[in-house]
């Protein structure tokens, strides 16, 4: 059985949001909907000023909370371990929201186009898959998954810091790095066993 995941080298990794500008090219979000964001901020004292940047999306969790929750069941995690929702029977209570430790989930209250007043060709065809007042989140371009591609992101990363595999599988690329390299999860406190994992600087 195969289970997906992500690895990103945060040493690799130079704050260009080339993955948030593909990501609502690839999903076609409406304005203000991000699945995939860079996180930037300051750490050390002066002269001693660096910069911190942490990329983050949905964690694809082995234990997804968020799924735990759903009334509806309009989150589900697939056999191949990705987080998917079902925006016609989601109802937009946000318990999804609240429950997700990486704050990674969004409330759609309303579906606004790019140029008030006009909708583009892009838009109709990409706002299809929306619906007001539900909540959305990345699901690694399942789409493009089930077609043997990588999701958007990796495939646009002009540095290559991210990678996507198998991670049940101990042999595939993603699961070299995380032991090489000390792959760590966020917030493994929550037990949630994300499917992201990061590289060290």
């Amino acid at each position: 059985m195969v289970r997906f995941g992500m690895v990103i080298d945060l040493k690799k990794c130079i704050a260009c949001h080339a993955c948030t500008v593909v990501c609502k090219l690839e999903n076609g979000t409406p304005p203000g909907i991000f699945f995939s964001r860079v996180l930037e901020r300051e750490v050390g004292t002066y002269p001693d000023v660096k910069k911190a940047i942490l990329p983050v999306s949905c964690n694809h969790c082995k234990e997804p909370p968020c799924e735990a929750v759903c009334p509806t069941k309009a989150i589900t995690k697939r056999d191949d371990g990705i987080v998917v929702s079902d925006y016609e029977r989601c109802i937009g209570c946000k318990r999804c929201i609240a429950t997700c430790p990486y704050n990674v989930r969004t409330y759609l209250e309303k579906i606004h186009t790019y140029f008030p007043g006009h909708t583009t060709p892009y838009e109709e065809i990409k706002y299809k898959k929306f619906k007001e007042a539900t909540v959305v989140g990345c699901d690694f371009c399942v789409e493009r998954v089930e077609k043997r591609l990588e999701p958007a992101c990796v495939v646009a990363c002009p540095t290559n810091a991210r990678y996507f595999g198998d991670l049940d599988d101990s042999q595939s690329e993603v699961s070299q790095l995380i032991k090489d390299r000390g792959g760590f999860q966020l917030k493994p406190e929550a037990e949630t066993e994300p499917s992201v994992y990061y590289l060290p600087r």
